[in-house]
This record gives C-alpha cells, structure tokens and sequence, in this order.
C-alpha cells in the first residue's frame, strides 16, 4: 500500500467511523486495507444504512407533504430531533426537503447534516439559499465537524466557497480538504483561497496536522502541489523538522517525496540540512520507499546535499539492497539517466557493494 492510499484509507475509515456513530480507534484495522476497498465498504454502509430504511420514514415522509413546510419543520425540530429528521429529509423531494431546510433554525440543521444521507447532499444543496447554506457551513465548522463538511463542500457553489473560507479556522480547512468526498473540486477551492490564505492553512499543518497536508498535496498537480511544498518548506526549520519526523514515524515518504522533487535548490537545501535527516532509521526509511516506488528521481537530488554522513548511510542502505533491487535501481537509474547523482553514493560504499554494483548488466552497459 502505498503513503497516498494510507492517507486514503485513514479518511475513509474516519468517515465510516463518523457514518456508525463509532470510535475510529474500533475501525483502525480498516487503515490497513486497500484504500478501493475500504471506499466500498463505506458506499455499501451508507446504502445499508439508509435504503433499507423503516416504513414508518416513509409514512412520516409523506405526511410532511400534507401540511405547510414550517409546519413540518416544527415537528421536525420538536418531535423528530436531529438524526430521525435527518432520516426523512432523505426520503423526501430534494426541492422539498429545502423548503422545509430553510424554516428550521441554523444549528438544528448544522446538527442534522451529519445524518443525512450522503447521496441526497447534492439534490438539496442546489436548491438551498446560498445566504442560508453560507450559515450551515460557518455552523458546522464551529463545531468542528470537518468530516460533514467533507461531504457537502465540493458541491457548494463557487460563490458560496468565497463567502465561506474567510469564516472557517485554518486547521478546519485542511482537516475538510483531508476529508472531502469530491477531490476532483480540491483545486478549484484552493484557487478561491488565494495566496495568503492557503499560506496559514498550510502552516497549520505545524500544529499536528501534516498527514492531513500531504494527503491534500497529493489530491491536486501541478503548480498548485509545487506551491503547497514551498509553502511548506517556507516553515519555521522546527516545524519543517516535525514534518520530516512525521514522515519517517507514520512511513509516509511515497507521499513526500513528490513533493520534495518540485522543489527549487535553495529550498532543497533547507530540507537537506534538518536534524530528522540525520537520523540513520529515518534515511534507511527512505530509501525502502524509494525502493519501493522507483521515485530515485525524486531522491537523488536531496541526496547529493545531505551533510556527509548522512550520504554515507543512504550509501550503506543502498549497497545492502537485494540484488534484485539493485538491479531495478540501476536500470530506473540508466533510465533516467541518473548515474551523475548515484555514482558518488556508489563511492561512498563498502567494496562488497561495490562489486555488486559494478558486475550489474545494467551498469556493464552504462559503462559500455
């Protein structure tokens, strides 16, 4: 399984936590899981769920189309609470249900929208007040309810978004990016951002939250992720520091690593010289995953900054590779013409690894 899919897995399984109303600690076993399977799993609970659903929300569906939408929504707020109102909202006309919405007050609805249905979010929505769905939002992210928002943001309009950001802490932000159900949207939401937003978002990250900020990295291309990682390498060197430990604690470097190769030398500079790079685990980490996932484009270059004796650790966990992984390293380095960065790491090596090295047919024909 590969960082990105553990990122993956870790929001599905969030998600599938809050959807049971159960501890995410209970449902932790799913982490390890195919992150396709577990995103099954999840569509197949919410089906479970909500469409074997009792006669009696059917009855009381229908019986909310007998009187007038405040009416319903009376009886909703005072006999039915916040999860069984949710429930019949589901059943309902989605141009109903958003009449009835509109008369219910902010908070009762903010609480209901963690247990209504997910696949009824994007009918309701688009009929929804934009001035009323802006107040839903801000309400569900002051009570911290990232996963809900989640679902409902990437079919929030445009304008809606813009008034929405300003009002939303920063960790929120990157804790509902984390957890979004349309990643397709992800970019067109940081767009809206702008520059010194996404900045702060970012450095919230510091506070805990970088697997949250490299699972968003990893959402979106281009200039947007080369952007996210210079905003990252811009922290203060203790908190760039806590993201390398991060990585090399939780194992995510397939997810960094992308990350690292967009960056500019000076930047790569800053990251050579953390403290968490000289750690012989982390960088023996880092070259399982690099082994793992073929990305020596994206590592050799930090390599060739990394003080000393931190080369000569990548060096010694590189030549004690099996010969099937030297093999694949060197022919992913002939590939892409990489021998300028391997060929002083190869120096560094014991003359055992050397001559493995060396009696390689990849390396016979790059010498040749």
């Amino acid at each position: 399984m590969t960082s990105i899919d553990k990122l993956q897995s870790r929001a599905e399984t969030e998600k599938i936590a809050h959807l049971l109303n159960a501890e995410p600690a209970r449902l932790a076993f799913l982490q390890d899981l195919p992150v396709d399977d577990v995103r099954r799993f999840r569509e197949q609970s919410v089906a479970a769920l909500f469409d074997r659903a009792p006669d009696m929300l059917d009855r009381i569906a229908a019986a909310t189309k007998l009187v007038p939408a405040g009416v319903a929504a009376a009886i909703s707020q005072k006999a039915l609470g916040p999860r069984l109102a949710a429930a019949v909202a589901g059943r309902l006309d989605p141009e109903r249900a958003a009449h009835i919405i509109e008369k219910l007050p902010v908070a009762f609805t903010a609480e209901s929208c963690g247990h209504l249905d997910p696949r009824r979010i994007a009918g309701i929505v688009d009929r929804l007040d934009e001035n009323l769905m802006v107040r839903i939002a801000v309400a569900l992210a002051e009570r911290g309810d990232y996963l809900t928002m989640g679902r409902f943001v990437g079919h929030l309009r445009d304008s809606a978004l813009a008034r929405i950001l300003p009002q939303v802490d920063d960790a929120i932000v990157l804790r509902t990016g984390f957890a979004i159900d349309q990643p397709q949207r992800l970019g067109a939401i940081i767009a809206l951002m702008g520059e010194e937003r996404l900045a702060k978002v970012i450095a919230s990250a510091g506070d805990g939250l970088w697997p949250e900020a490299l699972a968003v990295a990893g959402m979106v291309t281009g200039e947007q992720r080369a952007h996210i990682a210079s905003l990252a390498v811009a922290q203060p060197p203790e908190r760039l520091d806590s993201l390398v430990a991060v990585t090399a604690e939780q194992d995510l470097w397939e997810a960094l690593l992308p990350l690292v190769a967009v960056l500019g030398p000076d930047e790569l500079r800053s990251v050579a010289v953390l403290p968490s790079l000289r750690d012989e685990a982390a960088l023996a980490g880092i070259v399982r995953a690099v082994v793992h996932t073929s990305l020596w484009a994206e590592f050799l270059p930090l390599v060739d900054l990394l003080p000393g004796e931190s080369r000569k650790v990548v060096a010694d966990a590189a030549g004690a590779l099996s010969g099937e992984e030297l093999d694949a390293l060197a022919r992913e380095v002939s590939k892409q013409d990489l021998w300028e960065l391997v060929l002083p790491l190869v120096e560094l090596m014991s003359d055992d690894a050397k001559t493995r090295i060396f009696e390689l047919p990849a390396f016979q024909e790059q010498a040749g």
